[in-house]
């Protein structure tokens, strides 16, 4: 019997072994989609408990709390951080089998060297082991020990990016950079709401919006700025992909309508995001940005800790709507135009996997190697059967080889682990077929293979 999260944890046979801890284990992190707070980065916090990096955010711990039955208050409300603390650890042996088992306890080894199981009688202890050893692990320190060389965090377009600013004015070993997020000038269901963001965005622009054009020279100017400040990458939430077509006089009169109050019919919503989207893609292309596509999420599901908590609260679920053919009809309007940029697509549905794959082999360009990419497994899939069946299919479809590999979507400083465990799947995936005939013993190009879907892809596509 094997002893749990030893060395060799995940890697089933001596080829996955050292193609590991040979090859990919020292590889530094690209970690090019997260929800980190920048001003935290800026400034260097220091957290004052564990709590308060490791729960405060994580809707997917929040989840798993909810399911084991406990109360709202000791998850999002007023408890007091260590009683927060106690009820998650009297929830971790409950989630055995659920990856927030594995992260949970890899999150523990590294950086706070704790191997102890984390339950109820051992939480008084390893939550004083771990504020002992976050007062000297502040942000840029966390970063540094888990060797994150760039990291790109998501924002609006009307934010001010003026903590990148200053990170690069300042420096401290890390490049991290924005990425270009325009959903809330998508989002017309709610025209109140949405009327609020349009003033906002129409304050940072500089730029009075009355019209569906003074939109887009608000959102373009807002490009321009960003790029200025390096970024190069949009990323957009989806809950499918929209190909409607369109005419400038049926967009203004549909903006007209917004602002003055009145909701949009179904199609002429859909009609609206895919003529945005058209447009800040062609943005994309003209800067040679790359653009990631999250799609497949069916949002807010419960009203009452919508309304209670706001968006992101954990009560997220996976969409089952058709996503092939205006997923085509999109990239085809752009590419025939020569505007279809670098594309990550992620997927949140496993039962189309195979659609994403066959896809991106649709649009490569024959110049840019992996130009058209199958992110990486998501949200319900970032965990190891959702990241080798997201493998298994791009391999039987694609080319693995130039996968750009892992990256977290996180909201935690203390979520690296997760480039560690996919990196010992995707070695372990890769060891099981050598150990079984299916592919020739050349660790040297093996190794290297898996070094570049570690690190080296990433570095190269998105040229950071």
């Amino acid at each position: 019997m094997k002893s749990f999260l030893n060395e060799d944890f995940l890697l089933q046979s001596s080829t996955a072994q050292q193609l590991y801890h040979e090859y990919a284990a020292a590889m530094p992190v690209i970690d090019y989609h997260n929800h980190l707070p920048p001003d935290q980065i800026a400034g260097n916090k220091q957290f004052n408990n564990i709590t308060e990096v490791w729960l405060k955010g994580d809707h997917y711990k929040w989840r798993a709390m909810r399911s084991n039955g406990v109360d709202e208050n000791n998850i999002t409300g007023n408890a007091d951080d260590y009683t927060k603390f106690k009820v998650w650890a009297a929830t971790v042996p409950y989630t055995m089998r659920n990856p927030l088992y594995h992260w949970t306890h890899l999150e523990l080894r590294n950086p706070f060297g704790i191997t102890e199981i984390l339950n109820e009688s051992s939480a008084e202890r390893i939550y004083k082991q771990c504020n002992e050893k976050l007062t000297g692990l502040p942000v840029h320190a966390l970063l540094k020990y888990f060797s994150v060389e760039i990291l790109c965090t998501t924002d609006d377009p009307s934010d001010d990016l003026r903590y990148h600013i200053q990170i690069e004015q300042n420096g401290f070993g890390t490049k991290v950079l924005p990425a270009f997020r325009p959903d809330k000038a998508m989002a017309v269901e709610d025209p109140k709401s949405y009327n609020g963001y349009i003033d906002i965005l129409a304050a940072a622009a500089d730029i009075h919006i009355s019209t569906y054009q003074h939109l887009l020279d608000a959102l373009k100017k807002r490009h321009d700025f960003f790029h200025k400040a390096g970024c190069r990458i949009s990323d957009h939430g989806l809950e499918t992909m929209y190909a409607n077509d369109f005419t400038m006089a049926q967009l203004e009169e549909s903006f007209n309508s917004i602002r003055n109050g009145k909701g949009l019919q179904a199609d002429e919503v859909e009609q609206f995001k895919s003529a945005t989207l058209y447009f800040i893609c062609q943005w994309n292309a003209e800067k040679q940005w790359a653009q990631q596509f999250h799609i497949g999420a069916l949002r807010n599901n419960n009203a009452r800790l919508l309304q209670r908590l706001g968006a992101d609260a954990g009560v997220d679920s996976i969409g089952d709507r058709s996503v092939a053919q205006p997923m085509s009809a999109f990239f085809n309007r752009l590419d025939k135009e020569n505007k279809l940029a670098k594309t990550i697509i992620y997927n949140n549905n496993p039962a189309h996997n195979a659609v994403y794959a066959t896809m991106t082999g649709n649009f490569q360009d024959g110049i840019t190697p992996g130009k058209i990419q199958f992110g990486s497994g998501w949200w319900f899939l970032d965990q190891k059967d959702g990241m080798e069946e997201q493998m298994n299919v791009l391999s039987n479809m694609g080319l693995l080889s130039r996968f750009i590999g892992m990256t977290t979507d996180s909201r935690s400083f203390l979520s690296w682990p997760r480039h560690e465990y996919f990196r010992r799947i995707l070695c372990n995936l890769i060891g099981n077929d050598v150990e079984n005939g299916l592919l020739p013993n050349d660790t040297g190009w093996l190794g290297k293979m898996v070094q570049n879907i570690s690190y080296y892809n990433a570095k190269q596509y998105f040229n950071l």
